[in-house]
């Protein structure tokens, strides 16, 4: 919950930790994305304080108007906030809102007069098949202990063989593998089931083989070096040793690995569904956005290619 003990009453910090209980209960959203959405609603708040001069009451927002929305949009512009994280911020405060109105606390129209803003679509930066391959494979050549070494490429094989989100390859359990594709849950909590390529399987058997720490069934198999459950942060700085060690940008990422499942299914004909159940995508228009970045690929390699080109 955002720290507005100064600027809002008692009665809207109920309503802020009423609304965030729902975020988690009722939509099942992460508590970082939790987090997220209260740090934005605080700042729109604290914004009114300062235009209120004082604590933020129910009256106060009441008589909010589109106005005083468009005025806090062009504060945060001017501390070079981008359309995307704005467009974020609006998103949490209309939630927020939504929510007083389903409690019948209040209901407004300010924001209907409100535009989000544009956002600039942004392609996924897959890597080659070539160089997604070699990042996995120099996992090795970096860690001097071999079930780390082990632990690192079975992640990565995942993200690349499995279409797996960080977060969802080390959420995984000895239960999540016992069938022949995997059980992930993803964001919501929703379950989806996955085909493991036998690469990747072989990758975890390895890692299984050699971790020095006893894993129960239902504890997430991937450990740190003192046996807790590993962070996401190790999995990114192995790959920013990869990116240096073989010369890669720096859009290569662990979540690069997964666009690069997307985009490489793709351009083998891979089905525009099945990619999307693949990747746990709620909506189709999500993955759509991969049918571009083939597209894109087709016309680098027409151009370069093609003598009349």
């Amino acid at each position: 919950m955002p720290n507005t003990a100064f600027t809002v009453d008692a009665f809207l910090q109920n309503q802020l930790a009423a609304w965030e209980r729902e975020l988690g209960v009722v939509r099942r959203l992460s508590p970082l994305t939790i987090q997220s959405y209260g740090r934005d609603v605080g700042q729109f708040l604290d914004f009114l304080s300062g235009h209120a001069g004082g604590k933020v009451k129910l009256e106060t927002l009441k008589d909010l108007r589109a106005a005083d929305i468009r005025a806090f949009m062009a504060s945060r512009r001017e501390d070079d906030v981008t359309s995307r994280s704005l467009a974020r911020s609006l998103s949490a405060i209309k939630s927020f809102f939504a929510f007083l109105e389903r409690e019948g606390v209040m209901a407004t129209e300010a924001f209907n007069a409100v535009r989000t803003p544009k956002i600039g679509r942004s392609l996924p930066k897959a890597l080659t098949v070539i160089e997604a391959k070699r990042t996995i494979a120099t996992t090795a050549e970096l860690e001097e202990q071999p079930w780390v070494a082990a632990r690192d490429m079975a992640v990565l094989s995942l993200c690349y063989g499995a279409g797996l989100r960080v977060s969802e390859a080390l959420a995984l359990t000895r239960a999540d593998l016992d069938a022949e594709t995997l059980r992930v849950t993803g964001k919501g909590g929703k379950t989806r089931m996955v085909p493991l390529i036998a690469a990747a399987r072989r990758a975890i058997d390895t890692y299984l083989g050699i971790c020095p720490f006893a894993l129960d069934p239902g504890q997430p198999i991937f450990r740190g070096v003192k046996g807790g459950v590993l962070s996401p942060r190790l999995i990114q700085m192995r790959v920013v040793q990869l990116r240096g060690a073989l010369g890669l940008p720096p859009s290569a990422t662990p979540h690069a690995l997964r666009h690069s499942f997307a985009t490489h299914l793709l351009g083998k004909g891979g089905d525009l569904r099945a990619i999307q159940e693949l990747l746990g995508h709620a909506s189709l228009s999500t993955t759509q956005i991969y049918t571009a970045v083939d597209t894109d690929r087709l016309l680098e390699s027409y151009h370069k290619a093609h003598p009349r080109a």
